[in-house]
């Protein structure tokens, strides 16, 4: 009987020790709550209803901007005596940029020299054909003659003059090379010393403005079906990985290249700071809808732990609730979520994994 009485007792005693151990963990999971520090370093966001968005990643290059490039060539053959400005220069327009001693242009100072000759020979014949008719010792048709060889002599010394302009001839046998508009030297194919030839049909010189520029990107053939005008894109570069550069795709060419079977796009964007050079390598990332709707959080408020992803949601500062949400996929700094949360919870995305370990560990 009495050590039936003594095994009672100690049942009893367990009994009493869990309860009031289960009683105090109870009380200290309900008596969690944040402090005032904890709360002015965490922060709070909603749970929205968004469109559902995707992104397709291409390769491309940046280019500059065809309608603000010009390609600069020579009008004159001859030797380049002097190059005044290297590859990468920026230069304004009627900059010199090289220098060109040509024989051609010797020959139009010689036929310059003989228009104004001709010239003054042909006035001074027309006013002898003007006193002979005054005195009656020539005819009318004679001074009519002498009055279209001025006129003849006289539209010579023009053309010349409109050569010299478009050439830019000025005293000497030099011919200049100048910038046809403000920009940056991107080609440059002429070095001192060279020889051109009166035919040559190369380029001296590109110049080009890339205050806006553009970014060419191909595009897969099993994606040409997503692409339309006016879609969103960043770009990024090696030169500058931690920079976007954002642009919208103003062109859709309409061929495919034969031997990538892709299909180019061009994005057009402003180049602030002058960071984007032609002939870079870029990433290129389109932005579109996807149709429907689903909840949207911050990227940074989920916490993956065991192979799954938790939120913290705040009901309050000592209610604060870890749950387990279904995570479709997460676009730069938004996770849609599948399930597990409703428009309209609040959640905390700053410093919650700080509140999860102090809630679970």
């Amino acid at each position: 009987m009495n050590k039936f009485l003594v095994w009672s007792m100690l049942l009893v005693g367990i009994a009493g020790a869990v309860s009031c151990k289960q009683k105090v963990e109870t009380e200290e999971t309900k008596g969690f709550a944040l402090s005032d520090t904890m709360m002015n370093r965490i922060r709070l966001d909603s749970v929205v209803t968004q469109p559902l968005r995707s992104e397709l990643t291409l390769v491309g290059k940046v280019v500059a901007d065809e309608n603000r490039v010009i390609q600069v060539f020579p009008l004159v053959g001859g030797d380049v005596e002097d190059v005044k400005v290297e590859l990468g220069d920026f230069v304004r327009k009627g900059q010199t940029l090289a220098t060109i001693r040509s024989g051609e242009v010797a020959d139009f100072k010689r036929q310059n020299t003989q228009a104004q000759s001709d010239l003054l020979l042909a006035e001074k014949n027309l006013r002898v054909a003007q006193d002979l008719f005054e005195t009656k010792l020539n005819s009318e048709r004679e001074v009519t003659a002498a009055q279209k060889e001025v006129d003849r002599a006289q539209a010579e010394v023009s053309r010349i003059h409109e050569v010299y302009r478009i050439y830019g001839v000025g005293k000497t046998s030099t011919y200049t090379v100048k910038a046809p508009i403000d920009g940056y030297i991107i080609e440059k194919k002429v070095n001192r010393g060279m020889q051109l030839r009166s035919d040559n049909a190369e380029n001296l010189f590109t110049v080009g403005q890339i205050s806006q520029v553009w970014v060419l990107a191909n595009v897969n053939e099993s994606d040409i079906g997503r692409i339309r005008l006016g879609m969103e894109a960043s770009v990024e570069t090696l030169s500058y990985p931690d920079q976007q550069f954002r642009g919208h795709v103003d062109k859709i060419y309409t061929v495919l290249d034969p031997a990538t079977k892709a299909m180019p796009v061009r994005i057009k964007l402003p180049n602030t700071g002058m960071k984007l050079k032609p002939e870079m390598h870029a990433t290129v990332t389109l932005h579109y809808d996807n149709g429907g709707q689903m909840a949207a959080i911050p990227a940074g408020a989920v916490i993956f732990d065991r192979s799954k992803h938790y939120v913290m949601v705040f009901h309050g500062r000592s209610n604060i609730e870890t749950r387990e949400v279904d995570i479709l996929k997460s676009l730069d700094d938004v996770s849609y979520v599948r399930s597990g949360l409703k428009p309209g919870e609040k959640i905390i995305s700053r410093n919650q994994l700080l509140v999860y370990d102090a809630l679970n560990d």
